[in-house]
């Protein structure tokens, strides 16, 4: 089997909930020797549910793969020292508690690597380490009310809506992975690592992309369009006779295609919807006029006209449905392995795939300090 790309690289976890634990999974992912450092409690995701298997909640099972888990109270001397050993000679170090908990501690950050000038260490907050706001906890559901995302997102007529997933945390996971990996390829340079601040603020607010600069350019607010689209149409979801169809037209030549195939020649004829602008005014009546016509034939009917003539459109699945399809499983996004208690654990799957290195899952997620005694051992016993 391929060397993975981060094989070699220890990181050392001190995170908890989700977009930290994301983070790193993500690096374990990819190689990484990640070391999660619990409280005696444990993680607040084995407490989240149900479901539960085997007492282990389904919350905590998605996001701790590739990681081994040493139980230590920071509190206390001992736990304090194990972290210190470890940073001593990790590569990275990942943290999302409040500002000034880990020097109470005595574990500032700026001391450890000053110990270990090669060690990269980043910190998950909830709105950044400075600004009037800084002390304030980071919750996904608060983040995006807070952060803008709530706003555009739900029905034309009703309230502002969540995201049906952790979407901030998730977000913010993602980038911290990505500023690791920019700070890793930076040391190999400067032969020293660094410390990355990221919060759920800046990351909802970097990733409102086109919304936010249509803001920016018009002062207007954006609007919730449900499943439309604010600028193209039609962009959005319709109901057939049997479900509902996901439609995207992108261009002026899609628009005539999707015309012919569904043998309306007169619709691409007519000039009120020539154009994408033109489409986008006249967005209501055209709607209607596709919703009448939709609900005739069943989702896999439209589907198949459409795929078969370029149109991207596909159906829409319960969840259930998306884990059971043959082209999720065939790109192996749903993976068996083994559980110390549960057995065979199925897990989603890993989203990259190498052509030279190796990502996969050598570890399951790890039972509350399974592996104690194990990393204690590694670091000169306590």
């Amino acid at each position: 089997m391929p060397t993975p790309p981060l094989d070699g690289l220890t990181v050392l976890d001190l995170s908890r909930v989700l977009a930290g634990p994301y983070c790193t999974m993500i690096l374990g992912d990819l190689g990484a020797d990640v070391i999660k450092v619990e409280h005696p409690a444990g993680d607040d995701t084995r407490r989240w549910g149900p479901p539960f298997v085997a007492g282990e909640s389904a919350y905590y099972l998605a996001i701790n793969r590739n990681k081994r888990s040493a139980v230590a109270d920071l509190k206390t001397p001992a736990g304090a020292t194990l972290v210190r050993r470890i940073a001593a000679s990790a590569d990275i170090l990942v943290e999302n508690f409040r500002p000034g908990t880990l020097e109470k501690c005595g574990l500032d950050l700026a001391e450890l690597r000053r110990i270990n000038p090669r060690l990269i260490t980043l910190t998950v907050s909830g709105m950044g380490a400075s600004g009037p706001e800084r002390d304030l906890p980071g919750y996904d559901f608060v983040v995006q009310a807070s952060g803008g995302l709530m706003a555009i997102t739900g029905p034309v007529e009703g309230p502002p809506s969540k995201v049906g997933v952790a979407i901030v945390d998730l977000t913010t996971g993602m980038l911290a992975s990505n500023a690791i990996l920019a700070a890793l390829y930076a040391r190999e340079r400067t032969g020293a690592g660094q410390h990355i601040d990221i919060s759920l603020l800046e990351a909802q607010v970097a990733w409102l992309a086109n919304v936010g600069s249509a803001y920016l350019v018009t002062g207007e607010e954006p609007q919730r369009y449900g499943n439309g689209h604010a600028t193209i149409v039609p962009y959005q979801t319709f109901p057939a006779s049997d479900g509902e169809l996901a439609l995207a037209v992108g261009n002026d030549g899609q628009w005539q295609t999707l015309c012919a195939i569904i043998a309306r020649p007169d619709l691409g004829e007519d000039q009120r919807f020539a154009t994408n602008p033109q489409r986008v005014a006249q967005r209501a009546e055209l709607v209607a006029l596709l919703e009448a016509h939709f609900r005739a034939q069943p989702v896999a009917h439209w589907v198949g006209l459409m795929q078969a003539a370029g149109i991207p459109a596909g159906p829409v699945r319960t969840i259930g449905q998306v884990l059971t399809d043959q082209q999720v499983l065939a790109r192996e996004m749903v993976v068996t392995v083994q559980h110390p208690t549960i057995g065979d654990l199925k897990l989603l799957g890993i989203p990259f795939k190498f052509s030279g290195t190796h990502a996969s899952i050598r570890r399951p997620p790890p039972l509350l300090g399974e592996h104690t005694a194990e990393v204690i051992a590694e670091y000169g016993g306590l």
